[in-house]
C-alpha cells in the first residue's frame, strides 16, 4: 500500500515562524535575566555558608580552647597517657581544624578586606599554635603548675578573645559585602525589568502589525467559507465556494464543497437520532494548594519589605519554605505527625499574618504521637476550610484549636480535633457537607452541577458551586482508602457557635517509605 507523504502546512508555517520572531527575544532576555541571577544566587550562597561557619567557631572555639587546656593543666583531661587521652580534648587538633577551615575560606574569597581579617585570624591561630606547644611541652615534663596556669592566663586566653574579635570583625566585613550584593542585584532587577517591559512593548507592536497582515490573508477566506456555511446551514444546499489559495484554504473549500453535494445527495435518506447520555465522572480526589495562597502570601512578603519589615519579610519566607517542603516531602505520600503539625503550623503562621485583626490558633498535639506516620495533607485541608468558612464569615476575631492525642479506650488509635469559633453551619448545611463528605449520596454534587449550569448560585457556603468541601472530602476518600471503612472524619456545627471537626486514623509507626 502507498503510504501518502504528510502535505505541510503553509498556513500553519507562517504561524510559527510570527510566533518565533516575537518569542526569540524573549527566550533570550529571560535566558540573560536567569543567568545573572543564578550568578548572583550562587555569591549570595557562598557569603552565607562562610558567615554561618565562621560564626560557628565564633560561638564555640574560644571557650572550647580556653576549657580544653585548662583540664590538661589541671590533669582532668590524661594529655600524657596515649592510651586514656580523650579525642575529643585534643587542642592540636582543633587548631589545625581551624586553620584549615579559615584557609579554605580564604582560597574563596575575593574580597581585599576579607582576606585581610583571614590573614590577620590565620596568623593568630599559628601564635596560639606555638603557646599550646610551650604548655603541652611542660605538662609532658611534668610540674610547671604555676608557669602553666601564669600561660594560660596571659597567653591562651588572651589570643583566643583576639582570634574571637578577629572572627567577628570577618563576618561584620562579609555581612557588609552581602548588604552591597543586595544592592547590586535589586539594581540589576530593577534594569532588567525596565528592558523587559520595554521589549514586551516592542513585541506587543510587533504583534499588532503582524496580526493585521496574517488577518487579511486567512481570516478573509474563513469569513467567506463562514457565510457559504450558514446559508447552506438554512437549507440552500446548492450553495458553492470556490478559491484558489494554494494553500490549506483551498482544500477546506474543495472538502465543503465535495460534502454539500453528498448531503444534497442523501438528505432524503439521513435520520437524524440523538442519545441523550449522562455518565457519572468520578471527580478527580486529589488535594491542591490554591494558587491565590502562593500569590496571597508572596503580596504580604512584598508589602512587608517595602515597608521595611525586613524581619518579618524572611519569617514569612522561612515559613513558607518550610509549608512547601513539607508539601512536597520528596514524592513521600506519607510523612510523621511532627511534619504534618509543622505544616499546618505554617500554614496558620502565614495565614495570621494575613489574617491578623482576626485569626488566632493554637496547637495541642500530644509529644507521644509525633513519631507516628499520618498521610500527606490530612489537616491542613481541614485547617483551610475552617479559616474561609469559618472565622472569615464570622464578624470579629476567630480562634482554631487543632488538637491530636491516643484515643482513652483504643490506644491503637489516634485522633484529632480541628475546632474553630466561626460562622457555623446551619442543619441543612451540616446534612449537605457530610453527604458530600460519606460519598454515600451524590444529592450535594448533583444540585451544584444544576444550579452552577441554570447560572444560579448555591446558598450553602460548605458546597458551593465551587464545591468547597471537596478538600475536606478527599482527605475522607483517602482515609478510607489507606486504613479502611473503620476510619475517617465526623463533622459537628452550631450555626453562629463554630464547627469542629473529628479525624481518626490508626497508630503507623514511622518507617522509611521505598521511592
Amino acid at each position: 500500500m502507498k503510504i501518502k507523504k504528510k502535505r505541510s502546512s503553509r498556513i500553519q508555517s507562517k504561524l510559527i515562524k510570527y510566533i518565533w520572531i516575537c518569542v526569540i527575544p524573549l527566550i533570550i532576555l529571560f535566558s540573560i535575566a536567569i543567568a545573572r541571577l543564578y550568578v548572583y544566587y550562587q555569591e549570595y550562597d557562598l557569603l552565607v555558608r562562610n558567615i554561618t561557619s565562621a560564626n560557628e567557631y565564633n560561638m564555640s572555639f574560644k571557650q572550647s580552647m580556653d576549657e580544653m587546656m585548662y583540664r590538661i593543666i589541671i590533669g582532668s583531661a590524661n594529655w600524657t597517657n596515649a592510651v586514656e587521652k580523650l579525642e575529643d580534648e585534643d587542642p592540636k587538633a582543633l587548631i589545625s581544624e581551624a586553620v584549615t577551615h579559615f584557609e579554605e575560606l580564604k582560597s574563596k574569597t575575593t574580597e581585599d578586606n576579607v582576606r585581610t581579617d583571614l590573614t590577620a585570624l590565620i596568623k593568630l591561630l599559628g601564635i596560639l599554635d606555638e603557646r599550646v606547644d610551650d604548655i603541652l611541652k611542660n605538662v609532658e615534663e611534668g610540674g610547671h603548675y604555676d608557669e602553666n596556669m601564669e600561660m594560660l592566663d596571659m597567653n591562651i586566653r588572651t589570643l583566643t578573645s583576639l582570634i574571637q574579635e578577629d572572627i567577628q570583625k570577618y563576618i561584620y566585613d562579609e555581612a557588609h559585602n552581602m548588604e552591597m550584593l543586595r544592592r547590586q542585584v535589586a539594581s540589576s532587577l530593577l534594569n532588567t525589568i525596565r528592558i523587559i517591559i520595554v521589549t514586551l512593548l516592542v513585541i506587543l507592536a510587533a504583534i499588532f502589525f503582524l496580526s493585521r497582515r496574517l488577518s487579511e490573508r486567512i481570516t478573509e477566506p474563513i469569513t467567506e467559507l463562514v457565510s457559504a456555511t450558514e446559508r447552506f446551514a438554512s437549507g440552500d444546499f446548492t450553495v458553492s465556494y470556490q478559491l484558489s489559495s494554494n494553500d490549506e484554504m483551498e482544500t477546506l473549500a474543495d472538502s465543503f464543497n465535495s460534502m454539500v453535494k453528498e448531503i444534497e445527495n442523501l438528505i432524503e435518506d439521513i435520520h437524524r437520532e440523538q442519545e441523550i447520555s449522562k455518565d457519572a465522572e468520578l471527580r478527580l480526589l486529589q488535594e491542591q494548594i490554591n494558587p491565590h495562597f502562593l500569590y496571597n502570601t508572596l503580596d504580604a512578603i512584598v508589602w512587608a519589605a517595602e515597608a521595611g519589615e525586613n524581619q518579618k519579610a524572611i519569617q514569612i519566607i522561612k515559613e513558607l519554605s518550610s509549608f512547601f517542603r513539607i508539601s512536597l516531602s520528596k514524592g513521600r505520600s506519607q510523612i510523621t505527625i511532627r511534619d504534618e503539625r509543622e505544616h499546618i503550623k505554617n500554614y496558620l503562621e502565614i495565614q495570621r499574618y494575613r489574617y491578623q485583626d482576626i485569626l488566632d490558633y493554637e496547637i495541642d498535639i500530644s509529644e507521644d504521637i509525633l513519631g507516628y506516620n499520618i498521610q500527606k495533607l490530612t489537616l491542613q485541608p481541614v485547617v483551610e476550610n475552617a479559616i474561609y468558612h469559618g472565622i472569615k464569615n464570622k464578624r470579629g476575631g476567630g480562634k482554631i484549636r487543632v488538637e491530636g492525642y491516643l484515643v482513652e479506650d483504643r490506644p491503637e488509635e489516634i485522633e484529632f480535633r480541628i475546632i474553630d469559633n466561626g460562622i457555623g453551619m446551619k442543619e441543612e448545611e451540616l446534612e449537605r457537607l457530610r453527604e458530600l463528605i460519606s460519598g454515600k449520596k451524590e444529592v450535594a454534587l448533583q444540585a451544584g452541577a444544576d444550579e452552577a449550569g441554570a447560572g444560579s448560585e448555591l446558598s450553602v457556603s460548605p458546597v458551593s458551586k465551587e464545591v468547597n468541601g471537596f478538600g475536606m472530602a478527599n482527605v475522607e476518600k483517602r482515609i478510607e482508602m489507606m486504613y479502611g471503612s473503620g476510619y475517617g472524619m465526623t463533622v459537628d456545627s452550631t450555626y453562629g457557635e463554630g464547627t469542629t471537626v473529628t479525624i481518626r486514623i490508626p497508630v503507623v509507626k514511622e518507617e522509611t517509605e521505598v521511592m
